[in-house]
């Protein structure tokens, strides 16, 4: 932890926060169904023509019930037409590499992961994906998934801002014009600016190249039947093989990464993701990417404060989002920074921290900003192996995802999955004087609670429940490379990063199975949609509540102390569900390690 990571770490903050409220103001005009944008002039037509394509009446809006259904109709047609695409891969164009389409469960898995705005993935996309794939399958995915984030945050703030009305909005009017006058122009922007960085974007094929230096491997010897050679002890024949070429991915890679980034998306074109120099080459592309997984959701903040005519609170939403990040990215990189003991014995000096699954283009510094940036929103994104990092800093972005993707979060997820927390410490706070809740004038009751705390505890069941089901079942056990502690820590990080909608992964998990494939798909579904549904609730019973003029009891939601009172029900609330099998997996493996146990 030197001088130049703390100057680095300023620059970050500073630059996120002069994005903010330039964002925040856009989102404004872009947010209603009337705003002016300097891209009417091109877009207007466009969107007028969208609508009357799909028989939309944009000047009629919906209540939370029909706001719901258009939002899950939406979402799981396009993941039966991801599906789909993805199993016909192999007959359809823009297939130089003539893959072959996807097994059933893996084009389950990856069609549910990208329509939840996930993006986990159990396969690795330059072996995989077509063009088309990418293009269609995926990249369409990240656009539509990140809209409909912001659609519900829109619906939600709407709720909180308007009173005894029933309807929220139209979704089908959030969703194309945060698609048009948002997303698709930033990402065009971005997408140029890359490729000025090096990252490719080409329909070639794949090129083949010659190494400079020949490398001997040893594969298992097969019979003329592709069959394994055994040894007489049932052990497979190793035979020497020369590897003269390498292959080089080529596409559409630019495209991808700004939409990946700017939507909170995080899925890869490439195996190695933003750690391969085509995806992320110099530093300045890794400055920008992180900016961009925080832009949205940070604008929001101040979007919220405009829309519910209370800018102090959407700046205190900032302020607890930014402390929690900070806080997280600091034991990270202070664990990093610090490094392994053991590999103090093999000649490794302590001051040169922990470079596992690291690239030295970035280092432990903005391995660990990028790891904290990509878990604290729902991005997923790496720069750098977390299975590789030391037990409590891999414990950050594991945690981070445990708290409901609120610090900063996904587009639209992270703004109204911490507008939840904000309803549950109100309520929290009116218990502790005495009075019955309110939040803006509005007053909290049981039924507005009930809603928040199904939230928290949809996201807490599925994540535990899915670990100890795996953790007690052949099928789970059988993907680990990693026993003991660590182990668990790998399907405990899967099973949160799929509920959480991350995407990330400790990737000693050999995830690309069956049942893998099928419980997390399960569990990214159970984390997208069975939160949606009572955050609309919640959404609904706002909007219809009266305002009324703030009372004696009401708890002030702006200031130091609410922020205070905000950081302490997300990690209250939020975590100490998870505090059992967070000791029994990095922090034994920690204490293992101080005496000389790796795993």
């Amino acid at each position: 932890m030197n001088s130049h990571g703390w100057i680095q770490l300023a620059v970050f903050l500073g630059l996120l926060l002069a994005l903010t409220k330039p964002l925040g103001l856009y989102l404004v005009q872009v947010l209603r169904p009337d705003g002016r944008t300097w891209l009417d002039p091109v877009l207007r037509p466009v969107e007028r023509w969208t609508y009357r394509l799909g028989g939309v009446d944009p000047g009629r809006e919906q209540d939370w019930k029909r706001y719901t259904v258009a939002l899950l109709l939406f979402s799981l047609t396009g993941a039966a037409l991801t599906y789909v695409l993805l199993r016909c891969q192999g007959w359809l164009p823009l297939n130089p590499q003539k893959l072959p389409g996807l097994s059933p469960d893996l084009a389950f898995n990856t069609a549910i992961s990208f329509t939840t705005n996930t993006n986990w993935q159990s396969y690795a996309g330059e072996s995989t994906m077509s063009y088309l794939s990418q293009m269609v399958a995926l990249v369409i995915h990240n656009f539509t998934s990140a809209a409909t984030g912001i659609a519900i945050a829109a619906a939600l703030v709407r709720g909180i801002a308007r009173q005894s009305t029933m309807t929220l909005g139209n979704f089908w009017v959030d969703l194309v014009r945060a698609t048009y006058y948002l997303l698709l122009p930033i990402s065009v922007v971005v997408a140029v600016f890359l490729v000025s960085q090096g990252v490719v974007q080409n329909f070639k094929p794949y090129d083949t190249v010659p190494l400079v230096e020949k490398q001997t491997i040893q594969v298992p010897k097969t019979d003329d039947a592709g069959n394994a050679v055994n040894d007489a002890k049932g052990d497979p024949v190793l035979v020497d093989q020369v590897v003269d070429t390498q292959t080089v991915v080529q596409g559409p890679v630019a495209s991808q990464v700004a939409i990946k980034m700017l939507g909170t998306n995080g899925g890869g074109y490439v195996n190695a993701n933003a750690a391969h120099p085509f995806e992320n080459p110099t530093p300045l592309s890794n400055l920008v990417q992180m900016l961009l997984i925080f832009a949205i959701p940070s604008a929001l903040t101040w979007w919220l404060g405009r829309t519910v005519g209370n800018q102090g609170h959407g700046w205190a939403v900032w302020a607890a989002m930014a402390l929690l990040f900070v806080g997280a990215f600091l034991v990270c990189w202070h664990y990093e920074a610090a490094g392994n003991p053991i590999h103090a014995g093999l000649g490794v000096a302590a001051a040169d921290g922990n470079m596992e699954g690291k690239e030295v283009r970035f280092g432990i510094f903005n391995s660990a900003l990028f790891a904290t940036v990509t878990t604290d929103a729902s991005c997923g994104a790496v720069n750098a192996m977390h299975d590789s990092f030391t037990p409590l800093g891999g414990l950050v972005p594991l945690f981070n995802i445990m708290l409901g993707e609120v610090v900063f979060g996904g587009v639209g997820a992270g703004l109204y999955g911490m507008l939840v927390f904000v309803v549950l410490g109100v309520f929290i706070a009116g218990l502790m004087i005495g009075r019955t809740p309110e939040y803006l004038g509005k007053k909290i009751g049981a039924y507005e609670v009930k809603m928040a705390m199904l939230v928290v505890l949809v996201l807490a069941a599925s994540i535990l429940g899915f670990s100890a089901w795996a953790s007690a079942s052949e099928w789970g056990r059988a993907g680990l490379n990693n026993q003991g502690p660590h182990g668990l820590s790998e399907i405990l990080y899967a099973f949160t990063s799929a509920t959480g909608n991350n995407g990330s992964a400790f990737a000693g998990l050999t995830a690309n199975t069956p049942w893998y494939n099928t419980t997390l798909g399960l569990a990214m579904f159970i984390g997208r949609f069975l939160m949606i549904v009572p955050v609309m609730a919640l959404a609904g019973a706002l909007a219809a509540k009266k305002r009324v003029p703030d009372g004696p009891g009401a708890f002030p939601v702006s200031g130091a102390t609410f922020v205070f009172l905000l950081i302490a029900t997300v990690l209250l609330v939020g975590a100490l569900n998870f505090v059992p099998a967070l000791a029994l997996g990095p922090v034994v493996e920690h204490f293992l390690m101080r005496g000389g146990q790796l795993f």
